[in-house]
């Protein structure tokens, strides 16, 4: 399973002539915390790169009742470039994570640069299938795996200690002794396809092996390696 995106995002695969000539093109926004980058079903054809802060990109299911979180984005990612490229409606709503500071460039813009950019060109290419690939890998996830062994490998992918993320260290004077992750349990629960019932059932059961303790709006990873384990399937 994979919440976060590429090991190496756009923006920091670019030369420093190449980010200096994309970011040109553009202008910079802030968002506030919830606010939406970009809607799904929207028709909108700009792009937009991360400069400072976090977004969820979700979107609603079949039943149009709930959504699933798709992944995470941070500094340096590129967002929107499926609607730029193909003209058709937004497929997800990206929302932020906090304060959020971007570079929005037009799609006009955005595809004639790529026109005469043709590394550049390989490099959101290379996005898309890194992106299709996780797809794939998530769908087969829900099929196969239960919400404990899905919550398990959520919260050890965004609690790893090279991965960027929504979480924190251990900080001296804070009571806190592991990696905390902030995110509500329903949060948590869009990104592992489940109920909010059924991961809160998932935490008691982590909480009660000492691996995890929680609070408002966060996890703290008690024991990485158990919880490791659980992710793979393992059983004691």
């Amino acid at each position: 399973m994979g919440l976060l995106g590429d090991e190496l995002a756009f923006g920091r695969a670019l030369t420093a002539p190449e980010y200096e000539s994309v970011i040109a093109l553009g202008h910079r926004k802030q968002y506030p915390a919830d606010a939406s980058l970009l809607t799904e079903g929207d028709r909108t054809g700009h792009v937009v790169i991360m400069n400072r802060g976090w977004a969820t990109v979700s979107r609603t299911t079949d039943r149009g009742t709930t959504r699933l979180i798709l992944g995470l984005r941070g500094p340096g990612e590129l967002l929107g470039e499926m609607a730029a490229l193909d003209n058709h409606p937004r497929s997800a709503t990206v929302r932020a994570l906090g304060t959020v500071e971007a570079t929005v460039i037009g799609g006009d813009a955005f595809r004639r640069f790529l026109a005469t950019h043709p590394r550049v060109s390989g490099l959101v290419i290379r996005q898309l299938t890194f992106r299709l690939r996780s797809a794939d890998q998530e769908r087969s996830a829900l099929a196969s795996l239960t919400v404990l062994q899905r919550l398990a490998s959520r919260l050890t992918e965004l609690s790893g200690a090279t991965a960027p993320g929504p979480y924190a260290p251990p900080v001296p004077g804070t009571g806190h002794h592991g990696v905390v992750v902030h995110l509500a349990q329903d949060e948590l629960a869009a990104t592992v396809g489940a109920t909010r019932e059924a991961v809160a059932k998932a935490l008691r059961l982590l909480r009660a092996q000492n691996i995890v303790r929680t609070g408002t709006r966060m996890v703290e990873i008690l024991d990485p390696e158990l919880l490791a384990l659980l992710a793979e399937g393992h059983r004691e």
